[in-house]
């Protein structure tokens, strides 16, 4: 009897912390996915709040960019305050996204409170690092490519 009392428990112990562990991470998913799109949709909308609240404040945005004059390469980077002043001013709904043009989000990998992503939309590459930051997640570096940038 004991026995039979001993494994009821643990599998009721189990079952609980299975269903907890496996809704976990779609909520953490979702969440990271919906950080994501506050920043790039936030920036084809014009959305600065969407877009401040995607950014931790310590956001460093970067890319290698080549000077067509001399074929040498400058790092330019911006940051939390840049990106949400630049969207403000509208700079992303110069060309605002067509049907059918919705970003991609692609979680690349997860590891308790940090998080990797890819995020393509109509004119860019950005790959993102997340961070879980009092308990919400904001994106914290970002390195970036236009997609019809020349080699």
């Amino acid at each position: 009897m004991k026995k039979t009392i001993f494994i009821l428990s643990a599998v009721v112990v189990l079952t609980a912390f299975g269903r907890t562990a496996a809704q976990e991470p779609t909520e953490e998913k979702n969440a990271i996915q919906q950080a994501c799109l506050d920043y790039v949709e936030g920036w084809y909308t014009g959305d600065a709040e969407r877009m401040e609240r995607a950014l931790h404040p310590n956001l460093v945005k970067r890319r290698i960019v080549k000077l067509p004059q001399t074929g040498g390469h400058i790092f330019n980077q911006v940051t939390q305050v840049d990106m949400v002043e630049y969207t403000r001013a509208g700079f992303g709904t110069q060309q605002p996204l067509a049907e059918g043009e919705e970003p991609i989000v692609e979680i690349l990998d997860i590891f308790k409170g940090t998080a990797t992503v890819k995020i393509t939309s109509r004119d860019f590459i950005d790959y993102a690092h997340l961070a879980k930051f009092n308990g919400t997640w904001k994106i914290m570096n970002v390195l970036w490519e236009a997609q019809d940038r020349p080699e």
